[in-house]
């Protein structure tokens, strides 16, 4: 049989089923760290199998969510850290199924790759499984993908779902918001997923950096602040909204690709705008570093970037100090960073 093994075609052509396998062995313990009681069965079936805890969700609404973590991997296969984006695809998902309040409840994962290295995929899937830990989800099933001549070896693409679940009359759908509330912004780690095309034409085709260069303002190299994965806000809301009541928050964001010009709008009812006091946060130094490398006009930078706040809470404003004090006695920092308005879109001051 080991004379058969080595004789295969299927090798020969590029694939390696044997290392796909190892792959599989290595990924189990870290599969198995993220369980919840509402799974059954395990690693390896030709799906994954939750029961839905019917006690908790009397009305249940199932909430879903899919995305990539983009060109954000080309960062990660230069330095040849690869833990970190599989946090990043968690959290591009489950930040935003939980706009409309839903806790996620599991994830599956799509790897395609030119060839599989086991410890890679071990790498990316450790990653994953933090991802899921800290949104208190469950990585039920998944797929590796050996793709020859369709991906360069060591190139490798990342997608991924999560499945949420809300009761029908706790959505947060933005009906409820009104002109005077108030915008409550959470704050980023950094860039997280989004924009990372401009920022690699920025720092490595336009200025010549690489990824080992330092950044100025933190001393991590500039490859090692790029990859600080995004933040996944799932246990914090979830506990604001167990503390509070679900009908504290009006609506929710996720300030993702477009900014906060092109998220907080995806909120609002039809009428309704909001203004933004661009003083009232902090600004990671990676921002305004990348805006005076590039030259980017500050419309820009909000219209791509997420500018130091990744998600936003929308509040009476009766109800705002509540929050904000709530929030703080959980360790989490907050900023009142705005107003909706009659009107449309986003206006900055």
């Amino acid at each position: 049989m080991e004379r058969e093994k080595d004789k295969s075609l299927y090798r020969e052509a590029g694939v390696d089923i044997d290392a796909g396998e190892r792959a599989v062995e290595l990924m189990k313990k870290h599969v198995a760290s993220t369980l919840r009681p509402e799974v059954l069965g395990g690693l390896g079936g030709f799906s994954g199998l939750f029961a839905l805890d019917l006690n908790r969700f009397y009305q249940p609404v199932l909430v879903s969510g899919t995305d990539g973590v983009g060109t954000k991997l080309k960062i990660a296969q230069m330095v040849g850290k690869h833990d970190r984006v599989g946090i990043d695809l968690v959290a591009m998902c489950v930040n935003d199924i939980l706009v409309t309040g839903a806790e996620p409840l599991f994830y599956l994962d799509y790897l395609a790759c030119g060839k599989v290295d086991p410890k890679q995929v071990e790498e990316i899937v450790n990653g994953v499984a933090a991802g899921c830990r800290e949104a208190g989800c469950a990585l039920i099933g998944g797929e590796t993908a050996e793709m020859p001549d369709f991906y360069p070896v060591g190139e490798y693409d990342l997608a991924g779902f999560a499945v949420g679940a809300v009761n029908r009359d706790q959505i947060w759908d933005g009906q409820r918001i009104s002109a005077g509330d108030l915008v409550i912004g959470l704050p980023s780690s950094g860039v997280h997923s989004n924009g990372f095309s401009l920022v690699r034409h920025i720092l490595f085709k336009k200025c010549g950096f690489s990824a080992s260069d330092q950044f100025p303002e933190t001393g991590r190299t500039i490859g090692e602040e790029l990859l600080t994965p995004t933040r996944i806000y799932v246990k914090t809301i979830l506990s604001l909204r167990e503390r509070l009541g679900y009908m504290v928050v009006k609506g929710a964001a996720h300030i993702t690709g477009g900014g906060i010009t092109e998220n907080i709008p995806r909120t609002l009812p039809q009428g309704l705008g909001a203004v933004i006091n661009c003083g009232e946060w902090p600004v990671p130094p990676v921002f305004p570093f990348l805006q005076q490398m590039g030259g980017i006009t500050t419309e820009e930078m909000y219209r791509v970037f997420n500018m130091g706040i990744g998600f936003v809470l929308i509040v009476e404003e009766s109800d705002a100090e509540r929050v904000t004090g709530t929030l703080q006695e959980m360790g989490e920092k907050s900023y009142i960073i705005g107003k909706v308005i009659r009107g449309s879109g986003v206006s900055y001051l």
